[in-house]
């Protein structure tokens, strides 16, 4: 009964409109204040010690650092690169834009970052060498999600502070995922190219490949950094993230010197009151959790489904059903964040395991940032390239099916997640 109530007032406060984050926080108030007897000093106590998990300094970092990298010519130099290695492909200047994309992801960690950086620059290039605006948007759209996927990963971090699993193992874990799914975009982008005969770039030669792999080898090293500082133990991912911030400043302002000085505290700014917001979203979601645990909803839900005897292979069709459904109307973070504490005792009850399901769960974001109504990346694309969210919709739809297809991949066959970590030791 409780869980109903729970569950009707936050649906009915988000109905309205109402911001995530707040329509959490007042649902946790109103059943609290009403419903049940908990000590406020319990309520405050377990606020303070779900957001002082050191994990959660990762967030504002990778964002700083994301914000550095976006304006400060990295993802120009990337698409260089990129464009040089494929042009002469069919489709190359879309082949170019998977990439780069795949590349600007293992520095930024943040999906609507890459498809900003990427996407204002590739898209009137793409246009300009006459290929349809719609093939460019649905390229674009779909290969940004690759953010979230590729690590560093800010969704990956959100998991990771929802259910208490390795962030490192759930960074490696995404390795190989990422570099398969950017293979199968590819793929896709290349057989609508060659297909619709789109056009192509002259070959480039051997020294100009070298010329603008120096060019973003800077950019290109931060991935070497991040990946194998953790790798190898040198640093945790937060302080990873740390060093990540203060590398894109330096190489944005100092070396690419595409930044001035001057330009430093908007980046500033503006990653703080991004990261504000998200921190926001995660204190409502530690309360929400603790009235769900204190409750014992996760659980009774957990023996509900073991007592059907719904089986792994139910659960998670189950479980991409309800996040796809999910994200119809909210945005990956909050979907983590709400989501995770209910399905994540259910999935250790029946054997499965954390990182895969973590990989699962980011798999289903990628696709929720790519179709509509709430599409992040859909939203981002429209604001760039001047289209409508349907006509959008349509663009990136054999990207989408291709996701799909990666998504029940990624499902059924949990070596794909999971043996990265487990040979690196870290599981």
């Amino acid at each position: 009964m409780n869980a109903a109530i729970i569950f009707g007032l936050l649906l009915a406060l988000m109905l309205t409109g109402m911001p995530i984050s707040i329509s959490l926080g007042l649902t946790v108030l109103t059943f609290l204040f009403t419903m049940t007897e908990v000590p406020i000093e319990s309520v405050a106590l377990k606020l303070f010690t779900g957001i002082e998990k050191f994990e959660i300094m990762a967030i504002p970092f990778f964002i700083l650092a994301g914000n550095f990298l976006t304006h400060g010519g990295v993802a120009r130099r990337m698409i260089n690169f990129a464009t040089a290695m494929v042009g002469h492909w069919h489709g190359g200047l879309g082949l170019a834009g998977v990439i780069a994309c795949a590349l600007f992801a293992a520095v930024s960690g943040s999906s609507p970052a890459t498809v900003v950086a990427i996407g204002s620059i590739i898209l009137p290039a793409m246009v300009k060498q006459g290929f349809p605006r719609k093939f460019g948007a649905g390229v674009i759209t779909t290969s940004g999600a690759l953010g979230i996927l590729i690590p560093p990963s800010l969704v990956m971090v959100m998991y990771a502070v929802a259910t208490n699993t390795s962030v490192g193992a759930l960074f490696m874990a995404g390795v190989i995922p990422g570099l398969m799914l950017a293979t199968l975009l590819g793929v896709t982008t290349w057989w609508i190219a060659r297909k619709n005969n789109y056009p192509r770039l002259e070959r480039a030669t051997w020294g100009h490949r070298l010329k603008t792999l120096r060019e973003a080898i800077w950019g290109l090293a931060l991935i070497i950094i991040v990946i194998g500082g953790i790798y190898s133990g040198i640093f945790t991912p937060t302080e990873a993230a740390a060093m990540s911030a203060v590398y894109a400043f330096i190489i944005a302002v100092f070396v690419y010197k595409d930044m001035p000085l001057r330009g430093v505290p908007k980046i500033l700014l503006s990653s703080a009151s991004m990261s504000a917001m998200l921190l926001y979203i995660i204190t409502n979601a530690v309360l929400f959790s603790f009235v769900l645990a204190n409750e014992n909803i996760p659980h009774a839900i957990a023996d509900w489904i073991v007592a059907k005897e719904l089986g792994i292979i139910a659960f998670l069709l189950v479980v991409n059903v309800l996040l796809l459904a999910a994200g119809n109307f909210m945005e990956p973070s909050s979907i983590v964040l709400i989501m995770a504490p209910i399905l994540f005792p259910v999935a250790m009850k029946l054997g499965i395991d954390p990182v895969h399901f973590g990989i699962l769960i980011v798999v289903n974001m990628e696709v929720g940032m790519c179709h509509p109504p709430v599409g992040l990346n859909l939203y981002v694309a429209s604001g760039i390239t001047k289209m409508g969210i349907s006509e959008l919709t349509v663009a990136v739809l054999p990207w989408l099916m291709t996701m799909l297809g990666f998504l029940l991949l990624v499902t059924y066959w949990p070596p794909l997640s999971i043996w990265l970590p487990t040979v690196l030791g870290m599981m």
